[in-house]
C-alpha cells in the first residue's frame, strides 16, 4: 500500500488493511498504512484491520487481542482470515460494504 498513487482511493468506500499474524514487522506498519490511507481517502471511508493466516496460529507473532485491541481504540473494524482456507474472507468484505 505504501506509495500508492491518491487515485487508487479516490471513490473508495471501504479499504482492508491487511498484516500477517505470523510476521509482527507486517503489524508494525498498520500505522503508517492508515496514515497514508486517511491521508489520500474520505473521511467517511470504512476501514477494517485484517489478521491473516489465521490457519497458522501456531506460528502466531501478534496477539489477536493485541491486534483487536488497537483496531478499537483506532475506530477500525477487526477480523481474522486465512486466505488459505477462505476463512472469514468473505465475510470481511461483506463487513466493509455494509
Amino acid at each position: 500500500m505504501t506509495g500508492c498513487s491518491p487515485r487508487y482511493y479516490r471513490g473508495a468506500v471501504g479499504a482492508l488493511v491487511v498484516f500477517d499474524i505470523t510476521k509482527h514487522q507486517t503489524y508494525d506498519v498498520v500505522e503508517r498504512w492508515l496514515k497514508e490511507l486517511y491521508d489520500h481517502a474520505e473521511a467517511s471511508i470504512v476501514v477494517m484491520l485484517v489478521g491473516n493466516k489465521s490457519d497458522l496460529a501456531q506460528a502466531r507473532e501478534v496477539p489477536m487481542e493485541e491486534a483487536k485491541m488497537f483496531a478499537e481504540n483506532n475506530g477500525l473494524l477487526f477480523i481474522e482470515t486465512s486466505a488459505l482456507d477462505s476463512t472469514n474472507v468473505e465475510q470481511a468484505f461483506e463487513t466493509v460494504l455494509k
